[in-house]
C-alpha cells in the first residue's frame, strides 16, 4: 500500500516547525487511513500567488485546502504568515499550526465555518491535547 501522507517543505525551518506533532494521526482520525492528503509548506509570496489564483484574493494566508476527489485533498500552510496569527492567538506556533491543519481537514471533509465545525475541531484538539 502507498502512503496516503505526504509533506513538502519549500520553506526554510519548516521541517523542524513540525517535528514531534502528530499530523499522520490527526489527519487518519478525521479523514480516515485512506484518504490520501498533500501537506505543503509554502512562502507568503508562493500562498499570495496561490490565493490570488483560486480565491482571487491578493494576500497572503495561513492556510488553504483543496479537495481533489472524494478521497483526496491538499492543504497549502504558510508558516510564516502563521507566525503572525499565532501571536494574535496567543498560542505557541507548533500548537497553531496544528489548530490549523484540523481546520484544513475538516474543510477537506466538506466542513463549512460555524457551530459544528467548531464543536468537531474542539473535539480532536481535545483528543490529541491541542
Amino acid at each position: 500500500m502507498s502512503s496516503t501522507f505526504s509533506v513538502t517543505h519549500n520553506t526554510k525551518g519548516s521541517p523542524s516547525l513540525i517535528k514531534g506533532l502528530h499530523f499522520v494521526d490527526i489527519k487518519n482520525e478525521v479523514l480516515g487511513k485512506d484518504y490520501k492528503l498533500s501537506l505543503v509548506f509554502v512562502g507568503t509570496k508562493r500562498m499570495s500567488t496561490i490565493n490570488r489564483t483560486y480565491r482571487k484574493k491578493d494576500s497572503a494566508t495561513d492556510i488553504l485546502s483543496f479537495p481533489l476527489e472524494v478521497d483526496s485533498g491538499e492543504i497549502f500552510i504558510c508558516p510564516q504568515y502563521a507566525a503572525k496569527k499565532s501571536k494574535e492567538f496567543e498560542r505557541p506556533l507548533k500548537n497553531f499550526l496544528t489548530f490549523l491543519f484540523i481546520h484544513g481537514l475538516f474543510h477537506l471533509k466538506g466542513l463549512t465555518h460555524g457551530s459544528t465545525m467548531e464543536r468537531k475541531e474542539r473535539e480532536i484538539r481535545g483528543k490529541f491535547g491541542i
